[in-house]
């Protein structure tokens, strides 16, 4: 059975999944790996990093985000090569978690994480320092480059942490929001609201 691609108008058969490439192609750029790090920072044009008009999007993907202290996994961005991480956010936030004991569920928006033109780093995520907690996830920006709108992302993190009396839960947080900025996004940090951490970051550039 063939397989019917349109490109610019046009049509394409395929005979095999592998033979479909150009549309939404995903092209590997950075990973950086934190070791005990206070930050990741992914800056346009530094140590092989591309963040710019090469690319519409831009995915990073974390892999055993794991904390030295129970504490937020966390990003802001920057328009002046990553010498401030300040710029104004307007984020929305969706939670559900599930207990370890099915102590207990739910689904709520989280407005104890949101901004409104804030200029915190928002929150993705969190762990507890327990050896089997991580989190783990990813993060879509759009558009960093542009010089007319404002840049909108998209993350999805799902993460394992304690309760105030260290039952474990799984959780995911469902984030979205815009850096409210028409200057060109050049770099991203990713840290803990409190402490060091482990794990890995991937950048791609999807075409």
């Amino acid at each position: 059975m063939s397989i019917i691609k349109l490109n610019n108008n046009g049509v394409k058969n395929a005979t095999a999944f592998g033979s479909i490439t150009g549309l939404g192609s995903m092209t590997f750029i950075k990973k950086l790996t934190a070791s005990g790090s206070s930050t990741l920072s992914f800056v346009d044009g530094a140590s092989g990093v591309v963040l710019d008009n090469t690319y519409k999007e831009y995915l990073f993907t974390f892999n055993n985000i794991h904390p030295s202290a129970s504490s937020n996994f966390t990003f802001q961005v920057s328009i002046d090569s990553g010498s401030n991480y300040n710029v104004a956010m307007t984020t929305t936030v969706f939670s559900a978690y599930h207990y370890e004991n099915d102590g207990g569920t739910a689904l709520f928006y989280n407005a104890a994480i949101d901004q409104a033109q804030g200029t915190a780093f928002q929150e993705l995520g969190k762990a507890s320092t327990d050896n089997d907690s991580c989190c783990g996830g990813t993060l879509n920006l759009f558009s960093p480059s542009s010089d007319t709108f404002v840049k909108h992302f998209i993350g999805n993190v799902e993460f394992v942490t304690l309760d105030a009396s260290s039952n474990p839960y799984s959780m995911n947080h469902l984030s979205a929001g815009y850096a409210n900025t028409t200057s060109a996004v050049d770099a991203i940090q990713f840290k803990m609201s409190s402490g060091n951490f482990d794990g890995d970051i991937c950048l791609y550039g999807i075409a």
